[in-house]
């Protein structure tokens, strides 16, 4: 069976205000980008709405799901994409009634390969490991090797996502390893050189 080429999924930073949907705007302008996803943190729903609406806009005109983080009620008042949860938001099956047959479910399971079996029988659709490399956009507990990725690609058909710290310079073994989507945040909207030119190194990167 071939497989599907990895892909880019970015992860937003906390701060979405201000010129953030042009910043994503060019991301999505350079480069393929399978996924996005609003993860912001301690704002009420209506604020987290009003700040998340023209970005969800951004991400259907260029044809990019739309994932909200750990939020299923968010998820559902948007009509979003999907949902990704931590292992404390709940029960992926709940939020697949929730959010109906259609939404993007994603589960992230750390290092834990028991974590990773678990979501795929509750119907995730798909699972995320790490972090594999230090990381300043959250505090990193737990720490992944990319072994994890070759032996869920040899036992499992369920996409995974390989998170944390990962650069277009670091993301080849993770590649290699069989990730097939690489989450990134901060390498892309903390470039210096602006995110359009990071998703463009992602990009070449990818392609092999």
């Amino acid at each position: 069976m071939t497989r599907t080429p990895c892909q880019l999924y970015l992860v937003s930073p906390l701060d979405v205000g201000g010129n953030f949907p042009d910043r994503l705007t060019a991301a999505l302008d350079a480069g393929p980008v399978a996924a996005f996803q609003f993860r912001v943190k301690g704002l009420d729903q209506h604020e987290a709405a009003r700040l998340a609406e023209p970005l969800q806009a951004i991400c259907a005109a260029h044809d990019v799901a739309f994932i909200v983080n750990d939020d299923v009620a968010l998820a559902k008042r948007l009509g979003a994409d999907g949902v990704h949860m931590g292992q404390d938001d709940g029960d992926p099956r709940e939020a697949r009634r929730e959010l109906g047959p259609n939404a993007q479910i994603g589960v992230t399971c750390h290092a834990s390969r028991h974590f990773a079996m678990e979501a795929g029988e509750a119907g995730a659709d798909y699972v995320a490991f790490g972090a594999f490399f230090p990381t300043a956009t959250k505090t990193v507990e737990h720490h992944a090797e990319p072994e994890i990725l070759e032996w869920w690609q040899g036992m499992f058909e369920l996409p995974c996502v390989a998170i944390g710290g990962i650069t277009p310079d670091n993301g080849g073994e993770l590649v290699e390893a069989g990730a097939d989507f690489l989450a990134v945040s901060g390498a892309v909207w903390n470039d210096p050189e602006g995110p359009a030119a990071a998703v463009k190194r992602f990009e070449k990167l990818l392609a092999g």
